[in-house]
């Protein structure tokens, strides 16, 4: 986040933003997020229960708007690929061995590219050659993210957002 957050102070309160047509306070929806037409209402109560329930859409809008889902169903369903995906991860982190050799180092960075990047680097040490991660640390970070999608999903299935669809 260091090149986000370059220039800013850090010192200074958030300034909430204001509404230009009627003045009331804006919810912070994210970089990610692409606001719909202005006359949608449907689609505006729905961003507004998607906040209610906890989702929103924070990056650093490098690649401009994510994934944002049309409905209930589609939103069930991407979180529940998401959670697929980090149950994989925890998967490969509970049967992962370490390789020995600088052999088995570079035939394991081949084969398991995908999983070995996806650890966040405050669970890796040492060098970009010679990197280590905790593997315990690694199954309790994926732990950590199934729960937090189960949460969500368990919020969902209460919020108002279940009883809205807009496509």
């Amino acid at each position: 986040m260091r090149d986000v957050e370059r220039g800013v102070n850090k010192n200074r309160e958030d300034v909430k933003a204001k509404c230009p047509e009627c003045g009331s306070m804006m919810a912070d929806m994210g970089l990610d997020f692409e606001s719909p037409k202005k006359n949608d209402l449907k689609s505006w109560e729905y961003v507004r229960n998607l906040y209610i329930s906890g989702i929103t859409f924070h990056s650093c809008g490098c690649t401009g708007p994510g994934y944002i889902p049309r409905d209930y169903e589609a939103l069930v369903t991407y979180l529940k690929r998401m959670k697929n995906l980090y149950i994989d991860q925890r998967r490969f982190w509970q049967h992962r061995e370490e390789p020995t050799n600088d052999r088995e180092k570079q035939k394991d960075w081949h084969a398991n590219k995908e999983y070995l990047c996806k650890v966040p680097s405050y669970l890796q040490t040492g060098t970009r050659k010679k990197r280590h991660v905790n593997i315990q640390k690694a199954v309790e970070y994926w732990t950590g993210k199934i729960n937090d999608i189960d949460a969500k999903l368990e919020e969902l299935s209460k919020s108002p957002i279940g009883k809205l669809s807009i496509l």
